[in-house]
């Protein structure tokens, strides 16, 4: 949209202390209007077909998933000994069904978790490595994940049921209580269930007998063999293969119906967007100006941060080194893309194999060295509603990330190679960069949307 309002007067504006009046929206003339505009949303943005996921867009699989999001049932023993019944807890060692999606992912917290202490990673059945993502807006995502090693949503929910850490639930496990509990809205959706309650060619995992029994607090990896799980050497692997199968496809459907419900899950328009566009001239203070036009050009965020989503939705390294989180974690030696990519283009659950309805090419081809240390650039909508930030959350506040971006990362203590160089900015530019990261808060989702149903 044209404003009345000269290029130069525009730029002049944008150039005040902060203290300033807000500034009308850059005219046609502008160089940085292109670049702007390119981060603007729509203001009834359409989401992307997933084709892997027939029911992704089917309001009863959503209203499924909802259900599902918030359902604990699916899990396992509480293993860590800080679970410990307090409010940073889900409850206290040793229990089950305490962990649900919503457990790590708080609706009213973006989607992402400020539970666990100092909200940084999250603590399920055991301490999770990196910080849990937020999920707002993740349909505009076709690979997942920090490190890409999902490819769909469906597939993605797989992880946390049969992590140790995160659930701690089982294939069979879960299949078996979709059976108990939610068999009506299952097949209302999917159709006619197996039948899981015959223990003749389902054995029955009940109590503790499922998931991890054993967990290495240190590495935070399973000491000995999880139970219902493939390779389990007991009641998953016992099954005939028939049967096997059927229970994954349950599994997947879960996955596809809480993939519908995640795709509802949105930030929303922005005072950024309706300042850009025209539509509110003065919803942006002139500090948060000054940050748009840094944004996109002498900050370099819009390199990696590009799009209406601001995320190129690759994997770069930045130079990370690893600090205490959470009190006394230290992810180190995280090798990310280059180990998370792999093993998902060997996934026979990815959009490649059986379970998939269909494949749009979105698995990489090739991969190289730079992927080592390499982790996801996070969308940044909502990004101030996030207890904490990077893949290992050991920063608290945005002027932490936008002071690291601007030194160009650590030199040392990371796998690979990092692509950050220094930027140059002053104290001045470094607080506008983050006023206008503030401006990319919308309304989030609806309230009906946040809740169990």
């Amino acid at each position: 949209m044209t404003h009345s309002t000269p290029s130069f007067t525009w730029l002049l504006l944008a150039a005040l202390p902060a203290c300033s009046s807000a500034a009308s929206p850059p005219t046609e003339s502008d160089p940085t209007r292109a670049a702007l505009l390119e981060l603007t949303l729509p203001p009834t943005p359409v989401l992307p077909t997933d084709v892997s996921n027939h029911w992704a867009d089917d309001s009863g699989a959503a209203a499924f998933g909802q259900r599902l999001f918030f359902e604990p049932g699916f899990s396992g023993q509480l293993l860590d000994g800080d679970n410990d019944g307090t409010p940073e807890a889900l409850g206290r060692q040793g229990e089950v069904g305490k962990v649900a999606c919503a457990g790590c992912h708080l609706p009213d917290h973006a989607f992402s978790d400020s539970r666990s202490v100092r909200g940084q990673i999250s603590l399920g059945a055991g301490w999770g490595r990196r910080r849990a993502p937020s999920l707002l807006d993740v349909a505009q995502s076709k690979l997942l994940t920090w490190d890409g090693r999902h490819d769909a949503l469906y597939n993605q929910v797989f992880g946390p049921i049969e992590s140790p850490v995160e659930m701690n639930g089982s294939r069979l496990f879960a299949a078996e209580q979709v059976f108990a509990l939610h068999r009506a809205e299952y097949e209302r959706v999917f159709g006619a269930m197996p039948p899981l309650d015959d223990t003749t060619r389902f054995p029955a995992l009940a109590g503790k007998a499922f998931g991890c029994a054993n967990l290495d607090e240190q590495d935070r990896v399973c000491r000995g063999q999880p139970r219902g799980v493939p390779g389990d050497g007991a009641e998953y692997d016992g099954m005939s293969s028939v049967d096997q199968e059927a229970v994954t496809r349950v599994v997947v459907n879960m996955g596809k119906a809480i993939g519908a419900y995640e795709r509802l899950l949105t930030c929303g328009q922005t005072p950024f967007d309706r300042w850009v566009t025209g539509a509110d001239p003065n919803a942006l203070s002139a500090a948060q100006i000054r940050g748009a036009n840094l944004f996109v050009g002498k900050g370099k965020c819009s390199s990696c941060h590009s799009g209406p989503y601001l995320s190129d939705e690759k994997f770069h390294n930045v130079g990370l080194q690893p600090a205490i989180v959470a009190t006394v974690f230290l992810d180190d030696n995280d090798s990310g893309a280059s180990v998370g990519l792999p093993s998902m283009m060997a996934d026979p659950l990815n959009v490649q194999g059986k379970f998939s309805d269909g494949d749009d090419g979105r698995i990489p081809t090739t991969l190289d060295d730079s992927l080592l240390g390499a982790f996801r650039t996070p969308k940044l909508r909502c990004v101030d509603q996030r207890p904490s930030f990077m893949h290992t959350g050991q920063m608290t506040n945005l002027d932490d990330v936008v002071s690291f971006f601007d030194h160009g990362g650590n030199e040392f203590g990371f796998p690979g190679k990092s692509e950050l160089t220094p930027l140059g900015l002053v104290a001045a530019e470094r607080a506008d960069l983050v006023a206008f990261l503030r401006s990319l808060t919308g309304p989030g989702p609806s309230a009906e949307l946040r809740a169990a149903r």
